[in-house]
């Protein structure tokens, strides 16, 4: 699987850019269906647990994956998609999952109003790609009580201080009701296809804002 080896090693958003740019039309396809990625399932399937509601943004919403999920695990609610690749959204337009399809850097500020009452995000906290600092920007579109569900690489969970920034945020009151559940991210198939990754696991971190 050289285009999964290739994005847990990126390095900046140039690299970002032209590796999404040109894994778009096969990510579906030549990954997700061939390894079985079940990560966004198990996002999906953790947001309506808990009782999520929308609207929703999907941070790092890719072609869909998750929304496709919520849908068919019966989700009605509103759902947008922020992504960093545009040839990503793209694709994911012609699902016709999303009501918005927003292109925005996650780390930054996002210039969108504070209307969420969920945020959903699968596969973009992981090695090569966004790391804690996103959580502030998200915070900052979500609504008192908004239902997160993240997943975020156990591969990074401390190397990335994934573990201490979510504790930082519950001491100062931002976030409330932290749960973690530990997820498989692929299914038997990946054993085949990619046997370095195939065991690769991830938390899926819920919890609300405060």
């Amino acid at each position: 699987m050289t285009d999964l080896n290739a994005a847990l090693a990126l390095t900046g958003p140039d690299a970002t850019l032209a590796l999404y740019r040109d894994w778009a039309t096969t990510y579906d396809g030549g990954f997700a269906t061939d390894m079985q990625y079940n990560l966004p399932a198990h996002v999906a399937a953790a947001f309506v647990a808990g009782g999520g509601q929308g609207p929703v943004l999907d941070v790092g919403a890719g072609t869909g994956l998750l929304a496709g999920s919520l849908r068919q695990m019966g989700f009605q609610g509103q759902i947008d998609a922020l992504d960093f690749s545009q040839e990503m959204l793209d694709v994911a337009a012609k699902k016709r999952l999303y009501a918005g399809l927003f292109r925005a850097d996650v780390t930054q500020a996002l210039n969108l109003p504070r209307l969420y009452n969920g945020i959903t995000s699968s596969g973009t906290f992981t090695a090569g790609h966004v790391g804690p600092v996103a959580f502030g920007p998200m915070l900052d579109v979500a609504l008192p009580g908004a239902l997160f569900a993240l997943s975020i690489n156990q591969r990074v969970w401390t190397g990335q201080a994934f573990d201490t920034a979510l504790a930082d945020l519950a001491a100062a009151n931002r976030i409330r009701d932290l749960q973690l559940i530990d997820v498989q991210i692929y299914g038997d198939a990946a054993r085949a296809l990619d046997p370095t990754h195939a065991d690769d696991r991830a938390y899926v971190a819920l919890f609300r804002a405060v």
